[in-house]
């Protein structure tokens, strides 16, 4: 940066970037989370509430933020592995979701009820929406799908040794049901054809834990 620019960057209040430090292994500290000065309801709807808070951050600045507060979900990823269990059959379903204005392939996934355990809820879930039950069931990870606004995180669990039932839908959910190759799963996501966060994780995250058993 020449003496000119440097003068004008110190005039403006800008700061010149500095290089990131690079780090053999990433440092973990969640942190203190902020405290907060005010806060209100600025929606509250049948899914989820909206609060405007001022708060006070960690390194001491002050700002506004609007959270969407929601009582959590839980992801299943269901998966039948008897044929093969290194492409195992991957339970999708595939629903029309109007934010998005279109049919997306997902996992299984739900609210949960009130002080419902995730497992539980899980559970719940896999049946109501799909049919299924399974006998093994394990954490997969957990994770925050949009932390800039949404103080959600979801719970993924991984469900196998899969049994057939009947479905118990809400009223307004209608699901189209497939048992599909991992591999194709994982071709469609390369492809771009699976646009949902979720679906993207789980299925990620087990593949890569799939290949480290090999």
């Amino acid at each position: 940066m020449g003496k000119k620019k440097k003068k004008d960057a110190k005039k403006s209040g800008k700061k010149e970037a500095q290089a990131a430090p690079v780090r053999k292994k990433l440092k973990i500290d969640p942190g203190k989370p902020a405290k907060v000065s005010s806060s209100r309801v600025a929606y509250d709807g049948k899914l989820f509430r909206v609060m405007a808070e001022e708060i006070r951050e960690a390194n001491g600045k002050d700002a506004f933020r609007e959270v969407v507060r929601h009582g959590g979900s839980a992801v299943i990823l269901a998966v039948d592995g008897r044929k093969s269990r290194k492409d195992p059959l991957v339970l999708i379903e595939r629903q029309y979701r109007h934010a998005a204005q279109q049919y997306l392939y997902e996992i299984p996934a739900g609210k949960l009820e009130a002080n419902e355990d995730r497992l539980q809820g899980a559970k719940r879930e896999l049946r109501e929406e799909t049919g299924y039950t399974a006998k093994k069931w394990t954490k997969l990870l957990k994770y925050y799908p949009s932390p800039g606004f949404l103080g959600e995180w979801m719970q993924a669990f991984l469900a196998e040794d899969l049994t057939p039932g009947e479905t118990h839908p809400d009223e307004d959910e209608w699901l189209e049901l497939q048992m599909v190759p991992l591999k194709e799963v994982l071709r469609l996501v390369d492809a771009g054809k699976i646009q949902d966060g979720k679906t993207l994780i789980a299925v990620l995250t087990y593949a890569r834990r799939l290949r480290k058993r090999k």
